[in-house]
């Protein structure tokens, strides 16, 4: 009689290739997906209309709610929903019924996952939507289960195979409900129209967070920069790009509109015995790129790093009417951690 130990060590021999495995896993998963989308129907846009009404009076917020895989894969959703403007937690179900259904106002909406949309720890949560008339959105793959029957809006799953060899493992259910869950969550972003800017504000941290800063968080403002009239000469230039130290001067008549830009690289390229008494007209690139104060310190980056056959270090930044508002550098992006 073999031991645990001695039928575990049989089973991983006869083990097929890992690779092959990873692929009729992966194509499994697929397939699940596949169907989902064949699937959706008007439910689930009921299912989207009711959260964003309820987001709409600013009281509510989105319950999900969901036990063991059904559960981890709940608060993914709910990490999804709450970082692209949909106010979300989640609530164990089990632990419902010891307090937690004080979390859960007359103003949320419930979305409940499981896959057999059956189970004694769903009963509390089920039954206290049912009393006081919150909105119940059922995802579950048995439309006759307790959860389908008892929900408002029931978004049914397909009952597909799971990725497991002995169909046992929470594998294609699991992946299918995650998607899903994107699905509503990317839904409701695009019903509110949500910004890059908007976005940004709830992710202020990571690379994310500084790859959506705008412009005018980043840029050196106006009065900082160094300005020159299109008659100085070039050891007037110098003067100012020594004193300032941020790589480029301006070049503007008014204070208002750039004409011209001169950078340390203009002044390699022109360096000669003459140098300093040459005007600035001559040595000074013209109508130099700029970038409206509104846009992304990400976006300034790709036109710096990604425009053909130009070296760009620094854009002028410029407010709605088209006049200097300040200065963003390469330099700064990369130290920040833009780019």
């Amino acid at each position: 009689m073999k031991n645990a130990a001695q039928q575990l060590e049989t089973i991983e021999t006869v083990m097929i290739d890992p690779i092959q495995s990873a692929r009729k896993t992966i194509q499994t998963e697929i397939e699940g997906m596949a169907k989902l989308s064949e699937t959706l129907d008007d439910n689930f846009t009921k299912a989207i209309k009711t959260i964003h009404e309820m987001k709409q009076q600013r009281r509510g917020r989105l319950i999900v709610a969901g036990i063991g895989k059904s559960g981890h894969i709940a608060n993914k959703i709910v990490a999804t929903l709450a970082s692209t403007g949909t106010p979300s937690f989640f609530v164990h179900p089990g632990e419902a019924a010891h307090g937690d259904l004080g979390m859960v106002t007359k103003d949320d909406v419930v979305l409940m996952i499981s896959n057999s949309g059956e189970g004694p720890e769903l009963a509390a949560l089920m039954t206290y939507t049912r009393r006081f008339n919150i909105p119940l959105i059922a995802i579950t793959s048995n439309s006759n289960s307790a959860l389908a029957r008892h929900s408002d809006i029931l978004l049914l799953t397909p009952q597909m195979p799971e990725a497991c060899p002995n169909g046992l493992a929470p594998t294609t259910s699991t992946t299918v409900t995650l998607a899903l869950g994107d699905a509503i969550a990317v839904a409701l972003l695009e019903k509110m129209n949500l910004t890059p800017e908007q976005f940004g504000v709830f992710h202020p941290g990571g690379k994310l967070g500084k790859r959506l800063i705008p412009i005018s968080e980043v840029m050196h403002p106006k009065e900082e920069l160094p300005l020159i009239n299109s008659s100085a000469t070039m050891d007037q230039v110098i003067v100012l790009l020594t004193q300032h130290n941020l790589g480029c001067v301006l070049i503007s008549d008014n204070g208002q509109t750039v004409t011209g830009i001169v950078t340390d690289g203009d002044l390699k390229r022109h360096m000669d015995g003459a140098l300093l008494q040459k005007p600035v007209l001559d040595i000074m690139s013209k109508n130099p790129k700029t970038i409206a104060q509104t846009a992304l310190a990400v976006e300034a980056v790709n036109v710096m790093t990604k425009t053909p056959n130009q070296y760009i270090t620094s854009l002028v930044v410029t407010d709605e009417k088209g006049n200097l508002s300040g200065l963003i550098r390469l330099q700064d992006c990369l130290q920040l951690g833009v780019a």
